[in-house]
């Protein structure tokens, strides 16, 4: 697994149908900056849809995102395609609701991808490493998941319909590599009886012979076969010795549980990022699917939250000491921070070296000198202004009021030559210039201190 994020070295593009929807769609995967996730476009619309968990709004025989415009379908085969291949950004434009189905499998993705290329980006990639065993259960799909501690991504899916035709099967992939040769050529599968409902109710208006495997549980009437052949506007077509419909030679006696897994892929790509573990899954699907990724998606945030940040002292930061000046109206003695190294829309991280000279070393504790834990809460604030200030385009005409200060705590004394990395994630969308942020300031590794702080931004007149 490369340390650094990835995206493709140049674009391309392809057409096909939907398969629940019938349209034909032209699909353009873009390369895309660093930290900016896998993100779909609506051409035909102007909406743009990040490919995030909480994203998504239907998970009926496909999984669906979309925001309160506009929805992308059937995204998990592409999307599996894209977690295997570990490219971590990607523009995806699309000009209609759903992705092409292609044969049913990931494997036109993955050729689109690998003709595409794939490129190191100047940015490390982040990893969540699963710590201990936790499980997860959906009562209403009887769906079981146990994720365990593991160096590599693996995974072991049991499929378990109560089906004499389509018995339990059970597929495993012990290595991400091997999804391509292995995997991605899986494809989906339904019952006969789930098939007529759809074509009964007009919900799979691309469907192909080619596309899906078809079991057949029950005998079948050749009027019921002269049916399925105008809906699918095919000729000859009957049942396989092996209980499936013809025109469809199996690539795999466990193929079912195979697409199960590629399934499983799609959807846990939500998550935002890579993880090692092992998942053993019994009867996935999509909804108990997206609900795993939820439960796993927020241990993640809560640990990001309290994990000490990572930055590279080494680079530039984004804003030096005399740049935050021109954002922040502090001067000393009360500047309190010397470098912003990260910012984005939720998250900002700056950094203050407590320095022995520090003024207020000569009164607070003189012969066991201490940081003020008032002027750490302080410090905190202003990098959490830097936050708030950056979502108006003039920063250096407003100010910073802080309303509120909740759950503060000291974890440890700071002391001269400490350097504090203060870390402050957004709570809530900020609203009539409120912004509500949860800050964490970390020396050498360890929590010092912490505090829900409550700003509003307010121009000056």
């Amino acid at each position: 697994m490369s340390k650094f994020q990835t995206t493709i070295a140049k674009e391309i593009s392809f057409t096909g149908v939907g398969l629940h929807t019938g349209i034909k769609t032209n699909v353009t995967l873009k390369p895309n900056k660093a930290d900016a996730g896998i993100v779909f476009y609506r051409i035909d619309t102007n909406s743009t849809i990040k490919a995030i968990v909480n994203n998504v709004n239907k998970t009926i025989r496909s999984t669906t995102i979309g925001n309160k415009d506009e929805s992308i379908q059937t995204i998990e085969h592409l999307m599996a395609a894209i977690s295997s291949q570990r490219i971590s950004n990607l523009l995806i434009e699309v000009d209609g609701p759903e992705i092409p189905i292609f044969d049913g499998s990931s494997e036109p993705f993955i050729q689109a991808l690998q003709a595409a290329g794939i490129e190191n980006q100047n940015k490390l990639s982040k990893c969540f490493k699963i710590k201990k065993t936790l499980t997860f259960t959906n009562e209403e799909t009887n769906s079981k998941f146990t994720i365990t501690p593991s160096d590599k991504f693996e995974l072991d899916v049991t499929i378990d319909f109560n089906s004499n035709v389509l018995k339990t099967q059970k597929a495993i992939l012990d290595d991400l590599d091997d999804f391509k040769n292995k995997i991605s050529n899986a494809r989906t599968f339904c019952f006969l009886h789930e098939l007529e409902h759809l074509l009964e109710n007009n919900l799979i208006k691309g469907g192909d012979i080619n596309n899906a495997i078809v079991y057949i549980e029950k005998p079948i009437s050749n009027q019921k076969l002269r049916y399925l052949s105008k809906a699918f506007k095919k000729t000859g077509i009957e049942v396989n010795k092996n209980g499936v419909l013809n025109n469809i030679e199996l690539h795999y006696d466990n193929e079912a549980a195979k697409h199960k897994l590629l399934d499983l892929i799609g959807d846990l790509s939500l998550i935002g990022m890579p993880i090692k573990g092992k998942i053993t899954a019994e009867r996935p699907g999509h909804t108990a699917n997206i609900e795993f990724a939820k439960f796993l998606h927020k241990i993640i945030m809560q640990e990001e939250r309290v994990s000490p940040p990572e930055i590279d002292r080494f680079k530039k930061p984004i804003y030096t000491k005399s740049e935050i000046e021109k954002i922040l109206p502090h001067r000393d003695p009360f500047l309190l921070i010397d470098n912003i190294f990260e910012l984005s829309e939720k998250r900002v991280i700056g950094v203050k070296f407590v320095d022995e000279n520090e003024y207020y070393f000569k009164g607070h504790f003189p012969n066991n000198p201490i940081m003020p834990g008032v002027l750490q809460i302080e410090a905190m604030a202003q990098v959490g202004g830097i936050l708030a200030l950056s979502t108006v385009p003039d920063p250096e005409n407003y100010l910073t009021y802080f309303l509120k200060i909740d759950n503060a705590r000291f974890k440890k004394k700071v002391v001269p030559n400490d350097t504090i990395i203060f870390k402050l994630d957004l709570i809530t969308p900020i609203k009539r210039g409120l912004c509500q942020m949860e800050g964490r300031g970390f020396v050498n590794n360890e929590l010092v201190c912490e505090a829900t702080l409550l700003a509003q931004i307010v121009k000056e007149y």
